[in-house]
């Protein structure tokens, strides 16, 4: 069993930030679930391009507000605490937060643990 507290993970290197997000991350390959399970805060005032090409992304938005742009189809939809949405056709998106949104998010396949967007805005595959 893994019982995990946020605060176990703040400020250690299952916490990995970048300038427009910080992601806590409960559970990483090295656990044996086979997914990776995050709690992000995308900060306030930001604008985040994203194109994961090597996993699927589940997000479920439990604080915040903001508007993600399926640059696919060039919808827009409203996220706000109780939006889910899953990435899964790997969607190039880009995810502008009007406030400080804090996200649960699920990886496949799990992420490491320092990933972070490469230039494309797409986690690398590490094994």
């Amino acid at each position: 069993m893994i019982v995990r507290t946020l605060q176990d993970l703040i400020d250690t290197d299952r916490e990995t930030k970048a300038d427009t997000w910080s992601s806590r991350r409960f559970l990483l390959k090295g656990d044996g679930m086979g997914f990776s399970l995050h709690d992000t805060i995308i900060h306030a005032g930001t604008v985040t391009e994203m194109h994961y090409q090597n996993h699927l992304e589940a997000v479920y938005c439990i604080e915040g507000k903001g508007t993600l742009h399926d640059l696919s189809n060039e919808k827009e939809y409203e996220i706000v605490a109780g939006t889910m949405y899953a990435l899964s056709g790997n969607e190039k998106h880009i995810l502008k937060a009007e406030e400080q949104m804090r996200m649960i998010c699920v990886f496949n396949p799990a992420l490491v643990g320092p990933e972070t967007h490469d230039h494309q805005g797409a986690y690398p595959l590490l094994t």
